[in-house]
This record gives structure tokens, sequence and C-alpha cells, in this order.
């Protein structure tokens, strides 16, 4: 599969999402199993889900670096993995947070403030010569923000990382289930 994509265009990225036991150190064996192979990690992020003994782990790897197969085989061998899904990102719901520090002149602040509210973000802060603002939605919309805040001068920024789940309208069709029975707890 990799290199290859069943949803159309060659993708770049694989996104999978892997349910792990809510453990100290679960976090460090992944990314250790990632630098050990030598896969590429573009973006990760975890946190505890609904149920408090789990926890889901957004990672989106680069496709050169990392044949899927590979990855999801040696996921399965770390003890606290319980389920592994690749998700389409066409299929899915994808969000990302974004927080930077602008250069604001007093005579362009009101075009950040303006670029701010047409992307649906936030002004956290003012400064006397910056700004700060926030941005929430899929890693595109952050892309094109950034991309126009450029021209002010991005001093600072700091992205979140992708989280995503299936879509619900196709919640059996958007997950492609590498692992349908999972782990015995």
């Amino acid at each position: 599969m990799s290199g290859s994509n069943p949803y159309g265009s060659a993708p770049t990225h694989h996104m999978l999402s892997v349910l792990v036991q809510n453990r100290p150190g679960v976090l460090a064996r992944v990314a250790s199993l990632f630098a050990r192979r030598g896969y590429n990690i573009f973006s990760l992020a975890v946190a505890p889900t609904e149920q408090a003994e789990y926890s889901r782990i957004t990672i989106v790897v680069d496709v050169d670096s990392a044949p899927l197969e590979q990855i999801v085989k040696q996921l399965f061998k770390l003890i606290d993995v319980v389920r592994i899904s690749e998700l389409d990102p066409r299929k899915s719901v994808e969000r990302e947070l974004m927080v930077a520090t602008i250069k604001a002149s007093a005579s362009e602040r009101g075009e950040i403030v303006e670029l701010v509210n047409i992307f649906e973000g936030r002004i956290l802060s003012v400064g006397a010569d910056a700004v700060i603002v926030s941005l929430d939605g899929s890693p595109e919309k952050l892309d094109d923000f950034t991309e126009l805040l450029r021209q002010y001068g991005i001093t600072e920024s700091q992205r979140t990382g992708r989280v995503a789940l299936p879509k619900l309208d196709t919640a059996t069709k958007a997950s492609k289930a590498l692992n349908t029975q999972g782990k015995a707890n």
C-alpha cells in the first residue's frame, strides 16, 4: 500500500489513529519505535479518550520513509497498543491548532485583525509591536492562514499536530481497520 492511494491521488502521508492503554511511557515507546526504524513522523498528537484507561495517538507519517504494513506490524508488537486504524483524510474530520506571534505595527494591526476574523481565529494578546493569534481548523486552512501572515512577519509559531476521527456519516467506511479484532486486554 505504501506509495499508492486507494482513494485517488497519490498521498504524501499515512494518517494513523492508534488506540493505546493510558499508561506512563507508552508515547515514549511509540516514538522510539519510529526513531529506531528511521520513520519520519510529520505530526504527532496524543491525549486521553472518552474512556480514561485509553489514549488516542494520531500519527501522520511520511509515505516515503515508512511502509504502512511495516509500521502496523511494529506498532502491534507494543503491548499497550489496542487498535490501529488508517484514516482517509477525505473521509475524516481533521483539526489542528496554531498559535503565532505576528509583527504588527499600529498601521498594520487592523489588517491583521481583519485577516484573523476572516479565518475565524482569535487575537490572544496585543503588544506594542506584535499580536499573538490562534486559529484552529484543517491543516490546509492553517497553511493558507500562515502564508497570508508571512507578509507581516511571523516571529514565532507553534502547531499542535493533527487530530482526526472518521466522519460520522461514513464511519464504517472512513476508517480502514488494520486490526478489526484489536488486542485482548
